[in-house]
């Protein structure tokens, strides 16, 4: 379920639905106007997508959309980075 570095947001949504996600075209619709919306990176969406998944167990498009929104506000920038991020807020152990 880890993004790949240098994986566009399209393969790793791909990756997914072939490891068994499934995305109905809502999820994929909040997943492509969040990273319009907040002008992330294809490492930060595919990570929040990450997270999404791995914090809610589904993909739950308020949340994805409110951690990639503080992803950006506080200027993170790589996986690394926002691995460490998600920690310090209690999203990961």
């Amino acid at each position: 379920m880890d993004a790949e570095v240098g994986q566009s947001t399209e393969e790793y949504v791909s990756f997914l639905e072939g490891k068994g996600f499934t995305f109905g075209n809502d999820a994929i619709g909040f997943i492509f106007f969040g990273k319009r919306y907040t002008n992330a990176s294809d490492i930060l969406v595919n990570v929040a997508i990450e997270l999404t998944l791995k914090v809610q167990k589904n993909f739950d498009g308020s949340f994805y959309i409110s951690f990639l929104e503080n992803l950006k506000q506080n200027g993170i920038e790589t996986r690394s980075a926002a691995l460490s991020f998600a920690k310090k807020q209690g999203l990961l152990k």
